[in-house]
């Protein structure tokens, strides 16, 4: 009796390199914090030597507390959890150059009791708005406002039918206002018990939205790419309104990071959103002049757009009628929810049986092609040499780690080209400390945009700093 032996059903696999980041004096490092530490920010000599200034909103008895949390950020702190990935915090002004104080003559304490109302949403809301329009007056004296909430606010924050969000009413709020905010609240974040994961994360987001640059992507080729992500929500407050948010990446080393805001009007299905040729093409439109704007009226050789859902044909036209001029264009699509999952085997020796599960998941930047336009990239996975010692490091923990489905619906070149700037755009976002996002930037900002325009009707239809969103 002969025995067959069985081929693999599926293509084969690729593993893509880790993104190296981009930081202080030309300096690059693979580990996020680590590189902050090692070589300071990107804009750490462009930034200039003044101080962080920050203006603050919060209540009459979480006053004294705010300060003395802010204040804690200038001093250093030792890692108390995740160890094998947090670096210690030496303190706001040796990771990046500057000083961060409280911007003189720019507070506002409010009364903590206002909720004692029928409609404490509402009174929250209310007082809030007032106070950012009066700090909006003594602008130049600050960088960033600090909006601190006590803990028996937060069953306030969403209201039970979920119209109401008050994260997403200040930002949508302040933004057109020019405001960057950085909202912290009693429980969250003045009671956290890891101070020095705590400092890396909020160090970051401030200096951020005070206009620094804290790394780039280290690209060493194909550096005359841009990146959009496209991403769609109905207006808060209307019926059938409808808009197109898109998140834009315009660098190829994630910097000149921007939002567009466009209304396209009623007529769309919203149980399954897509555009007309004319709707794209003027949404693709704005995002080419605010490249244009940026970039002496130039364009780039190649330009890659992401969203989650399928591009359609007439949307495929309407992006290459507004970036026609491109040499190379790309739509990709791609999908977090997936029912794929994967384990990684070590082969035995010959003679010795079948092969092994490994004591790792799946190593992040893995790659299984589906077929020439699609494939399974595994984002969140083991990452060696990125944790204490340079060991394994594996962000999900204990999960199984679940891939992302890429699929390039227009566009041609290496699948690997394709994937991988989507692997880069995981580590471009300033308001976290993790080594990756489980989305690229362009993806997980243009859903942050589209989730504030559904919690209001109030934010004008215009161009916005991906800091007034962070």
């Amino acid at each position: 009796m002969s025995t067959q032996v069985v081929g693999s059903l599926l293509p084969p696999h690729r593993l893509l390199a880790e993104p190296s980041l981009l930081f202080g004096a030309g300096g690059s490092h693979k580990h996020p914090l680590l590189g902050l530490r090692t070589h300071g920010p990107y804009s750490r000599d462009s930034f200039g030597s003044a101080d962080i200034r920050f203006a603050l909103i919060t209540t009459t008895t979480l006053y004294a507390r705010t300060r003395q949390f802010l204040g804690s950020l200038l001093s250093q702190h030792q890692p108390t959890d995740r160890r094998k990935y947090v670096p210690p915090y030496p303190g706001f002004n040796q990771v990046y150059g500057v000083g961060l104080r409280p911007a003189d003559g720019s507070e506002v304490q409010l009364d903590p009791s206002l909720t004692n109302t029928p409609d404490p949403h509402n009174a929250i809301a209310s007082a809030l708005a007032p106070a950012v329009r009066q700090l909006a007056t003594t602008r130049s004296n600050w960088d960033v406002l600090v909006i601190a909430l006590p803990a028996a606010w937060r069953q306030w924050k969403v209201s039970a039918d979920g119209a109401f969000d008050l994260h997403d009413q200040l930002k949508a709020f302040a933004a057109p206002l020019g405001l960057p905010t950085q909202i912290v609240w009693e429980d969250r974040a003045l009671s956290f018990k890891h101070p020095c994961s705590l400092s890396w994360r909020l160090s970051m987001a401030l200096y951020a939205k005070a206009g620094g640059t804290p790394w780039r992507l280290h690209r060493t080729d194909d550096a005359d790419v841009a990146y959009v992500g496209l991403s769609y929500a109905i207006r808060g407050g209307t019926a059938d309104g409808f808009v197109t948010c898109c998140s834009q990446v315009f660098d190829a080393d994630g910097g000149g990071m921007d939002f567009v805001a466009y209304d396209v009007g009623q007529g769309v299905d919203l149980d399954n959103p897509h555009l007309t040729r004319d709707q794209m093409r003027a949404v693709m439109s704005r995002s080419v002049r605010l490249y244009q704007d940026r970039h002496a009226g130039n364009l780039p050789s190649r330009i890659v757009v992401h969203k989650t859902t399928r591009f359609r044909d007439e949307e495929v036209d309407g992006v290459f009628d507004a970036w026609d001029a491109c040499e190379e264009i790309e739509c990709v699509r791609v999908q977090a929810r997936t029912p794929w999952r994967g384990v990684h085997l070590v082969a035995a020796n010959p003679g010795q049986g079948p092969s092994k599960p490994a004591n790792w998941p799946v190593q992040r930047g893995t790659l299984q092609f589906l077929s020439g336009r699609d494939g399974l990239l595994y984002v969140n996975g083991t990452a060696p040499g990125l944790a204490s010692g340079n060991g394994n490091f594996y962000q999900g923990a204990k999960s199984i780690p679940s891939p992302l489905l890429v699929t390039r619906d227009a566009g041609s070149g290496p699948l690997e080209r394709t994937a991988d700037d989507v692997l880069a755009l995981t580590k471009m976002d300033w308001n976290n400390d993790a080594l990756y996002d489980p989305l690229p930037v362009t993806i997980k900002y243009s859903q942050t945009l589209a989730r504030v325009i559904g919690h209001t009707s109030g934010l004008p239809d215009a161009a916005y700093p991906y800091r007034l969103f962070m």
